[in-house]
């Protein structure tokens, strides 16, 4: 604990944690743990990933199938259960930095935009961990027509989400370090939509040989675009610290 002389007042900090590190545990929790059930489930259930549909030849197994499976469900569940809490504080602190940012434009039509975009940043940014907690717990196996519509509204809330960041980023800090970073990412992670969906239809509408496996390779990229997106965080906060104590000098966003 430490106290330090705020005003007329002491204050005490209980706890800081490093944001940028508890962004990187954040983001690397589901990466970890996706790479844990894919090797696992490569090595010890072929028989149960590779089950498709239409019954054709299969190499890759989609991300429902590696974490749908059990024991590795269960490890994945409880790292997305982990993973959201921090997800929340992100998004918030966020919203934070871009509205301390918006209060100081001076042009209009550039504020009015502004926070048109950074509120719907921000319930986007929900959906999209909302979507992700359903298609995490309610697997492909156990219902897909549930599991099916969920990932459809996740796609949605994720690629709007990262558009409409990217658009903010561009109004109201144009030269910060991570906004080059995002747009490769958003841009690939729209290619792999593209891919996702004709290899998806491929397979259920044509039953092409290995058009699930491309599929599942398109869904990887997504994943992995997604991850890094959101890592993109530890650019725009490489010092700020999330604190815990009392007497501390009072911030609120209006």
């Amino acid at each position: 604990m430490e106290l330090n002389n705020v005003g007329n007042s002491k204050s005490s900090i209980y706890m800081a944690i490093s944001f940028k590190k508890l962004c990187l545990a954040t983001v690397s929790l589901p990466l970890v743990t996706l790479l844990v059930c894919f090797v696992t489930a490569y090595i010890f259930q072929q028989d149960d990933i590779h089950e498709t549909h239409c019954k054709v030849y299969n190499v890759l197994p989609s991300i429902s199938a590696i974490t749908g499976i059990s024991p590795q469900r269960y490890l994945w569940r409880i790292s997305i259960a982990l993973h959201i809490g921090p997800r929340l504080i992100i998004a918030t602190v966020y919203y934070s930095y871009y509205y301390k940012i918006l209060k100081t434009v001076e042009d209009v039509p550039s504020k009015i935009m502004g926070f048109r975009l950074l509120n719907l940043c921000y319930w986007l940014s929900m959906a999209e961990v909302a979507a992700l907690c359903g298609v995490t717990y309610i697997s492909n196996r156990e219902n897909y027509y549930v599991h099916e519509k969920i990932f459809i509204i996740f796609m949605i809330s994720s690629l709007t989400y990262m558009l409409a960041e990217v658009r903010l980023g561009r109004l109201v800090t144009p030269n910060a370090p991570s906004l080059q970073y995002k747009q490769a990412l958003f841009v690939t992670s729209l290619v792999s939509t593209v891919g996702l969906i004709v290899f998806f239809l491929k397979h259920r509408l044509l039953c092409h040989d290995l058009a699930f496996s491309w599929f599942s390779f398109c869904e990887y990229v997504i994943a992995s675009a997604n991850m890094g997106f959101h890592a993109t965080v530890i650019l725009d906060f490489p010092k700020e610290q999330l604190v815990v104590g009392n007497g501390l000098p009072a911030s609120k966003v209006d």
